[in-house]
């Protein structure tokens, strides 16, 4: 055998041993085993990844009826805590009114029994449970104010806005005509006045003139603003020295004739709105005792 064609013996045998070589590789680098092997790990993992799916969804289902469960003990409790406060009002011998404010059931005897003294013809306008309350506190006050005056109580009118009280005294019981010099015979309602104020330390007061609308001028009174005005800082001076109301408790004010009670259309109704109002307002236990 000639050199030249052992030689090309010699590369066809390599070339067949290097081809057999290179699928021997690549099949030892992926093999059927191995294959099979990874495709049983992959099914395996989205079967676990799917139990943890169905898993966190039933989990969610369970909590969903757990937090409802939990908002219904909730509202039990509210209810049974709400029954229970009503409950020991109740024990208490408090009662609702209007829904807010309670007051005790010694208040609401007191109350009936001095409902019990005022005409039925009165007692028929009050609708509701304040407007009870309301009308027994202005009949106490007035037949405690006016007790000892030798004056009626048709001058003295008391009106209550929720808990502020509102005494109007007609001014023939205080002052003469154009005058802010208190006359003598006011001192027993004054001085009722002042033990009413003094009787709670919280109590602030205020002190409103209100004259007619007629004008007027001296030499130490320039109009009706003046007159109004007067009249309360006499009234609070009164009350200060006199009867000890401690005056920083105490409010001057003048409306002069600019918020009349009736029409000043005649000499009776110009009466009605020369007046002082004296406005009380209270805390509310001491609103109840009132009563």
């Amino acid at each position: 055998m000639t050199p030249n064609k052992k030689n090309q013996n010699f590369m066809k045998n390599s070339l067949i041993i290097t081809g057999i070589a290179s699928s021997l590789i690549f099949f030892s680098c992926v093999s059927k085993k191995k294959y099979t092997e990874l495709e049983s790990n992959l099914f395996k993992t989205q079967t676990e990844l799917a139990m943890t799916n169905q898993e966190k969804t039933e989990l969610e289902e369970k909590m969903a009826i757990i937090e409802a469960r939990v908002a219904e003990y909730n509202a039990r409790i509210n209810s049974l805590r709400d029954t229970n406060d009503a409950l020991s009002l109740q024990n208490d011998g408090m009662y609702s009114l209007e829904g807010a404010t309670v007051m005790s059931k010694k208040s609401k005897e007191k109350m009936q029994a001095t409902l019990a003294k005022i005409d039925p013809a009165i007692l028929a306008e009050a609708k509701t449970m304040e407007d009870s309350v309301n009308l027994a506190v202005s009949y106490n006050l007035k037949q405690n104010i006016t007790e000892s005056s030798e004056e009626g109580t048709d001058d003295i009118l008391i009106s209550i806005d929720k808990t502020v009280v509102m005494i109007s005294v007609s001014d023939k019981l205080l002052f003469n005509t154009g005058s802010y010099r208190i006359n003598s015979k006011a001192d027993p309602l004054l001085a009722k006045l002042a033990e009413l104020i003094n009787a709670e330390p919280s109590l602030q007061v205020m002190i409103e003139g209100h004259t007619d609308p007629r004008t007027i001028s001296t030499g130490v009174i320039q109009d009706n603003w003046d007159l109004s005005v007067k009249r309360a800082t006499s009234i609070i001076r009164k009350l200060q020295y006199d009867f000890q109301v401690a005056p920083e408790k105490m409010i001057a004010a003048g409306r002069a004739s600019y918020m009349p009670l009736v029409e000043n259309d005649s000499p009776e109704n110009m009466a009605i709105n020369r007046r002082t109002r004296i406005v009380l307002i209270p805390d509310l236990d001491m609103f109840f005792a009132m009563l």
